[in-house]
């Protein structure tokens, strides 16, 4: 994803979602993209506040905070599955903030990167969903090992459908159409007649 002034213009940022992003994490992206949005308005396009404003969400849920390691600074969740990493060395580094999620590894890392002129209000927003502890529906079969390991699963069984009152039986039986009742002509019962012995064939 990136924004531009038009179509022809090099992009002002970048955001890149990796294959294991879930799709609600995009969409955290998106919806605040999308608030930002009107005809007269270029909020999307440049950058306001400060790398430690987009990070905010993960600091009031209790996160921690630690580094300079390498030129980075580095946000951790309680539970040690998820963070964040902000570049404070490069002045417009294409990889300013990572957002991750999951067991290290090309198959179970969930991550988005913003570059260095992304808005920091989007990036906050999108934050805010990895700190979310709503449950999200999730297909046993598709979901790796390593992942729902760290999981808490509870199964979602379909709801059954209502036993039908005496009320209900009552309704249904009114409802039914009533048959008319009276003489039904029938067609003849006589057997149908034996067959005419064959005749016999004729001598020349």
């Amino acid at each position: 994803m990136s924004a531009a002034p038009d179509a022809m213009s090099s992009p002002q940022w970048m955001a890149i979602a990796n294959q294991n992003t879930p799709a609600e994490l995009v969409s955290a992206l998106t919806t605040a993209l999308a608030h930002d949005w009107a005809e007269d308005s270029d909020r999307f396009l440049h950058a306001a506040g400060l790398r430690s404003d987009a990070i905010a969400p993960l600091i009031t849920a209790g996160w921690t905070l630690s580094g300079p390691d390498r030129g980075r600074l580095h946000v951790t969740a309680p539970d040690g599955q998820a963070g964040a990493s902000i570049d404070i060395v490069n002045r417009h580094p294409d990889e300013a903030i990572t957002l991750w999620a999951g067991p290290s590894g090309w198959g179970t890392r969930a991550g988005i990167t913003f570059s260095s002129r992304t808005p920091s209000h989007l990036i906050a927003g999108t934050a805010k969903a990895f700190t979310d502890p709503a449950p999200l529906p999730r297909w046993r079969d598709t979901l790796h090992p390593r992942l729902a390991a760290h999981a808490t699963l509870t199964p979602v069984e379909p709801p059954q459908a209502p036993v039908p009152t005496p009320r209900d039986i009552r309704s249904r039986i009114a409802a039914r159409r009533t048959v008319p009742v009276g003489s039904v002509p029938r067609w003849s019962t006589a057997t149908p007649s034996a067959l005419l012995p064959a005749r016999p064939a004729a001598r020349r």
